[in-house]
């Protein structure tokens, strides 16, 4: 058997980041170390942290936080007021947001602050997006401006959310409206709802926050999959960017899984001639080595 990996996999820059800082305040923190919510969507990741003590903190337990506990905040952000709860308690606040998250939240205050309608490319209740909506509801309120901030996932969605803010006198031809992203959202599904948008507002602004790392990863197994007999993408089930991978790898081959371990890999892979292998951005190194490993032996 032949084993292809895809030419950009794994850990992205701002996942990679948040580990690492995870992995530091664990070797020198000497109170309870914690991140609020999971630090990224990839089981076997927070297993291994979770070995070392790593713990995580639901939003109802902030008021038991201690002066000396460390708490992360993870890659995908949380919103202002929560942290600021954090921040109240004393404690070492380690803020791992992905730079490219951080710049989203300042732009949905922004937009926000100005009063403008506010479309968000996204999938409900993902962390990221919660964060933001957080950031824009803080602009608005400094502003005194009323926040809208409508999450679609389709044109469908789109169509729904316009039709409604018409009828209810928020949207005309000269409103204020901006189209913004989810930093790991489909680029084909971006393209759509901006077309959808353009097309009853011309003068729509559009600022597309996708990480260049979803781009990268996509157009690297659609290149692969043009080689080989199958696909397997490793990640984990609840990663956004993870499914994306697969949902692509099922319409380009003929065969393709999605797993967590190497001990998820479906027998009829070990049959094939050349097996491609691609991995979320939260997948880490070691699980791909040991997918393929487990491939070759």
């Amino acid at each position: 058997m032949k084993v292809v990996r895809a030419k950009i996999l794994g850990f992205c820059a701002g996942v990679r980041r948040a580990v690492v800082a995870a992995e530091k305040a664990l070797d020198e923190n000497k109170g309870q170390v914690y991140t609020l919510g999971p630090l990224i969507h990839n089981p076997v990741a927070l297993n291994k942290l979770a070995e070392r003590n790593l713990k995580i903190l639901v939003e109802s337990k902030i008021p038991l936080l201690n002066s000396q506990d460390t708490v992360i905040i993870r890659a995908h952000g949380v919103p202002p007021e929560t942290e600021k709860a954090i921040r109240e308690k004393g404690v070492n606040v380690v803020n791992a947001t992905c730079p490219l998250v951080t710049k989203s939240q300042k732009t949905a205050a922004e937009y926000a602050s100005k009063g403008y309608v506010i479309f968000f490319a996204g999938d409900k209740n993902h962390g990221e997006v919660i964060g933001i909506e957080g950031y824009a509801r803080e602009g608005a309120k400094a502003t005194g401006k009323p926040l809208h901030f409508l999450l679609v996932k389709d044109v469908e969605e789109l169509k729904h959310s316009l039709m409604e803010l018409s009828s209810q006198k928020i949207l005309s031809s000269d409103s204020k409206i901006v189209l913004l992203s989810q930093t790991t959202f489909s680029i084909k599904m971006f393209d759509n709802l901006q077309a959808e948008l353009k097309s009853s507002f011309p003068n729509a602004e559009v600022i597309s926050s996708i990480c260049p790392a979803t781009h990268e990863r996509q157009d690297s197994l659609v290149e692969l999959c043009e080689k080989v007999d199958g696909i397997i993408v490793i990640g984990g089930k609840n990663s956004a960017n993870t499914n994306r991978l697969f949902a692509t790898a099922q319409k380009l081959c003929k065969k393709a899984v999605l797993i967590e371990t190497p001990e998820e890999i479906p027998s009829e892979f070990f049959e094939l001639e050349i097996v491609g292998i691609t991995a979320g951005a939260s997948t880490p190194d070691d699980t791909i080595d040991a997918v393929e490993a487990r491939l070759k032996s």
